[in-house]
């Protein structure tokens, strides 16, 4: 399985009073590694969603664990997959580390609904996309 990877900076306004990187911070990791998988497979720019109706989903739920405290200022590592591809959803995975150990900080799942621009509703991801993704599904590329 093929995954995406970035670096992030961790900086004092991330931290906690125990100087501790805040638990909400996390979410927020895996959001700017999400936005850097999106910009990889090309999805940079503004939306369009004429042009690309795949770039309509909304965030259905997120799951994360905590596992080991980022204590400090420093860089970590964002790991994206695709855990799986339904009919209209895409459930990621992700996991963060640090830079030297493959050793989880947090790792979770978030999962997003593609949606009809017109009416809202759940609507199927379009073969382009599921082509598009197919190198990072673990369902169907296991380790």
């Amino acid at each position: 399985m093929r995954f995406h990877e970035t670096i992030h900076g961790v900086y004092f306004d991330d931290l906690d009073a125990f100087q501790i990187l805040h638990n909400a911070r996390y979410l927020l990791l895996f959001e700017h590694g999400i936005g850097a998988f999106w910009r990889h497979l090309g999805w940079a720019g503004e939306l369009d969603f004429n042009s690309n109706p795949d770039q309509y989903h909304l965030v259905r739920t997120n799951h994360i664990e905590y596992l080991s405290p980022v204590r400090g200022t420093k860089e970590v590592r964002v790991r994206v997959w695709v855990e799986k591809l339904g009919r209209t959803s895409l459930t990621f995975g992700f996991r963060v580390l640090p830079l030297d150990e493959d050793v989880d900080h947090a790792r979770g799942t978030r999962v997003i609904v593609r949606v009809d621009p017109e009416t809202k509703l759940p609507s199927e991801w379009s073969e382009s996309f599921r082509q598009s993704v197919a190198p990072y599904r673990k369902d169907t590329n296991p380790l």
